[in-house]
């Protein structure tokens, strides 16, 4: 099942990170993950929220180009190969991985994956009883 990613275009000067997560902060609203991946001219900071609709309206309020995409989260062990059995049965599938983004915690990863056909990821990784979060 995808989830909601937000994707937050920057300029690329001091502070605009900082501006966004305290607009969120204030909002009583939690990051869970994030990714920051710049250009010369601007950055795309992902995010994954607790609550999406109110970030996307609070963001936008104060005038951040916010713009919402599915991705698919998993949990898998922190051990070394875990991951790699899970994209290996996303590439036999022919699965594209756009790009993704990962933490860990204990004995647990869990991974964010922007594949090029979502409902397909899905399946796969379902039919290979992999724990896809909510």
């Amino acid at each position: 099942m995808p989830i909601k990613q937000l994707s937050i275009f920057l300029e690329n000067k001091t502070g605009r990170i900082n501006e966004v997560t305290k607009i969120l902060g204030r909002n009583g609203i939690n990051m869970h993950a994030f990714s920051m991946a710049e250009t010369t001219d601007f950055g795309i900071l992902r995010l994954i929220v607790t609550e999406v609709e109110k970030a996307v309206e609070v963001l936008r309020n104060e005038d951040f180009a916010v713009m919402l995409t599915d991705v698919v989260c998993i949990s898998c062990p922190n051990v070394a190969g875990a991951l790699s059995e899970i994209l290996e049965k996303l590439a036999e599938n022919d699965i594209f991985i756009e790009y993704m983004y990962a933490f860990a915690e204990g004995d647990k990863a869990n991974v964010v994956i922007r594949p090029n056909n979502i409902t397909e990821c899905c399946k796969v990784l379902n039919d290979c009883d992999c724990k896809i979060i909510n």
